[in-house]
């Protein structure tokens, strides 16, 4: 008998995966990740917390995966990675690939800041998914995570987003090395949920986040940061 782990609601390891894909294969992996590795990779205890394209790249596909705690996530993978959905399907998702090492290990950056996400999947999933990736000089520390507090989350809210959540870099070992993650670094990354493109767009437009926000932060930062505007597929469970 195969026992079934609930995934958890409110992750506490997460998972940020951004795929490179072969040309006009985007929509070959939306509809094979959808029908066959939500369900199938919950049963192992894990959450798949949202699956994207990015408007601004045809060839780019991101996710989020959460896990209760690093242990499970170890546990999850093992199961998943060693079953049989993977096992019937993988050649087919890996012939998409061009690349699937982009892969942030995250957890929230103080307590109650990650994105809460239930078992709910819309079958049309409204709004448009705002994922910043900020390059940090070094591991974010209580000034960075006040200022993210009390400046960068309210600025969003202003603006109208729906739900935010924030995540910094997990620096416990990768304890499944088969599938790599970015190491040596340091990074902030923001995910704010908007009502619809239009909204987002003023919120660009209106210049906000240069006003209120970037000029403060930009002492923090060893790069540019990196921002994608993400549509949800139909059974993302991250949706406005």
């Amino acid at each position: 008998m195969t026992y079934e782990y609930p995934p958890p609601n409110d992750p506490q390891v997460v998972e940020l995966r951004q795929y490179t894909l072969h040309p006009r294969q985007r929509d070959v992996l939306v509809e094979l990740f959808d029908r066959e590795f939500i369900e199938s990779q919950e049963r192992e205890g894990m959450r798949v917390m949202g699956q994207f394209r990015d408007l601004d790249d045809p060839d780019r596909f991101v996710w989020l995966r959460g896990f209760a705690d690093m242990a499970s996530r170890a546990h999850g993978l093992r199961g998943f990675y060693g079953g049989s959905i993977w096992a019937a399907h993988r050649d087919a998702a890996n012939a998409t690939m061009v690349d699937s090492d982009d892969v942030l290990l995250l957890r929230p950056a103080w307590h109650g800041a990650g994105l809460a996400v239930g078992p709910g999947r819309r079958a049309a999933p409204k709004g448009l998914v705002d994922v910043t990736v900020f390059s940090l000089r070094e591991a974010a520390g209580p000034a960075l995570l006040d200022f993210c507090r009390e400046h960068m989350a309210p600025t969003l809210r202003r603006a109208q987003a729906l739900a935010q959540g924030w995540y910094v870099t997990e620096h416990s070992p990768n304890n499944f090395p088969r599938l790599p993650v970015r190491e040596g670094e340091h990074v902030l990354v923001g995910v704010a949920v908007f009502e619809d493109q239009a909204s987002h767009d003023a919120f660009v437009a209106g210049g906000s986040w240069q006003r209120d926000a970037a000029p403060a932060l930009s002492p923090w930062l060893a790069k540019t940061p990196h921002a994608m505007r993400l549509a949800q597929t139909a059974r993302s469970a991250i949706h406005a």
